[in-house]
């Protein structure tokens, strides 16, 4: 039985196949198109899926869709009708994608794919909530799903048992947290839906000194549910989130690309310190409210990796999961399971241990896109050499280029399309900001390292964190020793690696820590600010030719930037794969 999961038509874009209970293949549309969060409808991501599983779109049983478009359609006209007539030009601006996609599902997925049969369409919060849930290794967790807005719904808590999902309590829109997040992402210059990260990333260079004036945004109530004050808020009708208002409470906003000040690093240290406030809050309701110490979480400001740090510290809760795409992406996983599990009844199977379910390249398609584009390398004789050269050249301070196995599910580059390098170099975190990323030089970059030893390095009570979803202290010894990857306040984003998980990527790092004493690498996203991840061959070629990356190890291949023309890296000068 196949089931097709999508996700479209607002952010994250993505698509999920599973055969009988087990994921086939799941990607990002992004990462086809190569446009950073795609919003349209996921025809390449669902071509990979179908062609991973050697079907066709007609073969699918069934196609189930994240959340409900009507509903959806009926709040943003009730929302628009309310704030008339100033939201007159943000509806007629709105309107015409709903008529000619939002609401025409059923004949996009006939003249797409062929499929004809009936679609299923699942509450997004719902499918949020399957998608942690359904793949998570309990049989009983408390679930709490938070975004900016789904249909209604802003934030549910709920519990899951065995097969079944049960919603317990909803706070509906206007009143998000995640689109307070997003409006002060804005108000700091930064693009929404994409940059609030960087607001998380910038905090810890402030302090919380706003944070009187931010309590002035929300109320909090003692069943763990919270109301926005809406005077300092626009989005419910306009094309942009802060009010004039939120001004005369924090200071003039931020121009994008400006110059940021302490003051606007103060205002992000504000604004971390309520949010996590409010999800310990609305954690300590759900916990008293389920009795329950397993905890699942889904939804984008789960993404946030500081706050989840924190969770055990200052709620009850002792076991805690996330899947890898948390975002909109992961609902198209959380709806196909969803449909598999609670609707058809069947059998849960899956838990979701590893996030590399997209596209992969055999060393046969490797060496013939490199041979076609007339690209020098030298091959290794086995996965030994790949091991000892590779960590070699990161001792060294090169940063490599690694692209090896199945692409990553999620936001995160997880030890397939990653950029590595060494993390007891002082001077590679600014290397790596200037020369490949081009990012802002306040962002942190994340240690990767080996199961086995993450708890000598960090203060935290497991060793897995497989999907860098979790920031934790590192110990204080080693805050000197691996200058690269230590946060401002002595933190990092740790991702923990098995042999069972990721065999090179482990060998690796294991072996780096042979010369440099500590088993500890950069891990970042392999891609230059504002694309996404790499996915093919090209994309790591043209990315390295275009940065400072020195070298590619790509398969069972390794290329230096060096050795090849730079013009090699323009597009119209290489076969595409």
């Amino acid at each position: 039985m196949y089931i097709l999961g999508i996700s479209c038509y607002y952010h994250d874009a993505a698509a999920c196949l599973i055969e009988n209970g087990k994921i086939v293949a799941a990607a990002e549309e992004e990462r086809f198109s190569r446009k950073k969060h795609d919003t349209r409808f996921p025809i390449n991501a669902i071509n990979f899926c179908l062609k991973k599983a050697g079907i066709t779109g007609n073969k699918l049983d069934h196609v189930v869709f994240y959340e409900k478009p009507l509903i959806k359609f009926e709040r943003i006209l009730q929302q628009h009708l309310e704030a008339f007539p100033f939201s007159f030009w943000t509806f007629y601006q709105t309107i015409p994608s709903w008529l000619n996609e939002k609401l025409r599902i059923p004949r996009t997925l006939k003249k797409q794919l062929g499929y004809t049969k009936d679609i299923l369409y699942l509450d997004h919060h719902q499918s949020h909530a399957a998608s942690s849930f359904l793949v998570s290794p309990f049989k009983k967790a408390a679930i709490m799903t938070v975004d900016g807005v789904g249909e209604w719904a802003t934030t549910t808590f709920g519990l899951g048992e065995g097969n079944n999902i049960t919603i317990n309590k909803e706070i509906h829109f206007p009143h998000s947290i995640g689109l307070l997040y997003s409006t002060i992402t804005a108000f700091l210059g930064f693009k929404v839906n994409n940059d609030e990260y960087k607001v998380m990333g910038l905090s810890p260079y402030g302090k919380p000194v706003y944070y009187e004036k931010f309590k002035k945004l929300l109320t909090l109530f003692d069943d763990g549910s919270y109301k926005l004050n809406m005077s300092y808020f626009v989005y419910h009708y306009k094309n942009k989130m802060p009010s004039r208002k939120m001004s005369q409470l924090l200071g003039p906003s931020r121009k994008p690309e400006s110059k940021l000040e302490q003051r606007h690093k103060d205002i992000a240290a504000s604004l971390q310190k309520l949010t996590e406030e409010v999800i310990f809050h609305m954690l300590n309701a759900l916990h008293k409210e389920t009795k329950c110490d397993n905890l699942c979480m889904a939804g984008g400001v789960c993404l946030n990796s500081v706050a989840n740090g924190k969770i055990k510290k200052n709620t009850p809760f002792k076991n805690i999961y996330i899947q890898p795409a948390a975002s909109d992406a992961g609902t198209s996983l959380g709806a196909a399971f969803y449909v598999y599990n609670t609707i058809l009844d069947k059998p849960r199977t899956t838990i979701m241990n590893t996030a590399y379910t997209g596209p992969s390249f055999t060393d046969k398609e490797i060496k013939t896109f490199l041979d076609e584009n007339n690209i020098k390398y030298t091959e290794f004789k086995d996965d030994k050499e790949l091991i000892k050269q590779t960590s070699s050249l990161i001792w060294k301070n090169n940063v490599i280029g690694w692209f090896q196995g199945s692409m990553e599910w999620g936001p995160r580059a997880l030890g397939a399309r990653s950029i590595i390098s060494n993390a007891c170099n002082p001077d590679m975190k600014d290397i790596i900001n200037a020369k490949v990323k081009h990012r802002e030089m306040f962002r942190p970059f994340a240690p990767a390292v080996t199961a086995e030893d993450a708890k000598k390095y960090f203060e935290l009570d497991k060793e897995d964190e497989k999907f860098m979803l979790f920031v934790y202290p590192i110990k204080k010894q080693y805050h000197k020793k691996i200058p690269a990857v230590t946060h401002i306040d002595g933190s990092g984003r740790l991702q923990t690696i098995t042999k069972e998980q990721n065999y090179l990527y482990h060998g690796v790092i294991k072996e780096f820590g042979k010369l440099s004493g500590i088993p500890i690498v950069i891990n970042t996203s392999f891609n230059i600010r504002g694309e996404p991840i790499v996915c093919t061959p090209y994309d790591a070629y043209r990315c390295m030719m275009g940065t400072g990356i020195d070298y590619l190890v790509i398969g069972n291949f390794l290329v230096k930037r060096d050795d090849n023309p730079r013009d090699k890296w323009d597009s119209e000068s290489l076969a595409k794969d």
